[in-house]
């Protein structure tokens, strides 16, 4: 029953047109920024350790664009349901996307690396983009959440456009199954979560720091053969982004061990600095960092 009304709701609230959302979200803006300061001390933390070359006034400029831009994604994520496939592709646009599409076609399985970057939601409507006679399937690994109703509403949300939902412990499973009926894939992987403090196998450099990271992804990559790409996404205007595919290595299998991770980082890094507020920094990513 619970989960029924969030979703009429949900579906109400995506009917609300882009630009009256916007203006809903300049209005949430305040209370979430001066009222409740929603993890305001971790975000300016993770600011400063990852700017030390900025000035207090200029990483609050970037942190107050942040929070305005958070919550254009946590509204926009609703047109997901209600937006046409066609009004979809005219506000999430994928670059090079022949490029990705030939490799599909040859037979050839993808990793995309992804991160909390951009509108990370919106990158589900990518199903749009495929050729459809190709029957590739596109997933994308996510993180089940206790809130059984709230995890169903995402998945909902996040699988209207075509993609698959993989929960995270079923990654293996979920491929095997592909591989068996001679499935090609694309996976998509938010691979800059942070790991537990037991799993820190592999530093990398990333924003002043060395990061502990997960490397999944990676041995995933090379133990079934597939390409590695990487999605660097930017924010265009407000509502409308742009994704472009990025091939990581021609021959993932044959670097050494964490060399395909760290090229996403460096990767992933870019993008940050070029679109700092475009980063998701209420997450306490640096939490097991070492400062370098």
């Amino acid at each position: 029953m619970t989960y029924c009304l969030l979703r009429w709701v949900w579906r109400l609230f995506s009917l609300i047109p882009l630009r009256v959302i916007h203006i809903l979200s300049d209005g949430i803006f305040y209370p979430v920024y001066y009222l409740f300061r929603y993890r305001r001390k971790i975000t300016r933390n993770n600011l400063i350790e990852s700017f030390p070359e900025k000035s207090e006034r200029e990483i609050v400029t970037i942190e107050k664009r942040f929070y305005r831009f958070f919550i254009d994604v946590m509204l926009e994520m609703s047109k997901l349901t209600s937006f046409s496939p066609k009004k979809m592709t005219e506000h999430m646009r994928f670059t090079h996307m022949e490029r990705l599409n030939a490799v599909l076609q040859q037979g050839k399985s993808v990793s995309l690396y992804l991160g909390h970057y951009g509108n990370w939601e919106w990158i589900s409507s990518l199903p749009l983009h495929l050729n459809k006679e190709s029957g590739v399937i596109a997933g994308q690994i996510y993180k089940k959440l206790r809130n059984k109703p709230i995890d169903k509403l995402l998945i909902y949300n996040r699988e209207h456009m075509g993609a698959v939902c993989i929960e995270m412990n079923q990654t293996l499973r979920w491929i095997n199954e592909q591989m068996n009926n001679n499935v090609v894939t694309i996976t998509g992987y938010i691979a800059d979560q942070s790991p537990r403090k037991s799993q820190n196998q592999h530093y990398v450099p990333f924003l002043h720091r060395y990061t502990p990271v997960l490397t999944g992804a990676e041995k995933i990559t090379k133990r079934y053969g597939f390409e590695a790409w990487y999605l660097d996404v930017k924010r265009l205007k407000r509502g409308y982004y742009e994704a472009t595919f990025v091939q990581l290595h021609d021959q993932p299998q044959s670097l050494p061990d964490f060399d395909l991770t760290d090229s996403y980082y460096r990767h992933l890094e870019q993008s940050i600095l070029r679109q700092p507020e475009l980063y998701l920094w209420t997450h306490n990513r640096f939490k097991h960092a070492k400062k370098t």
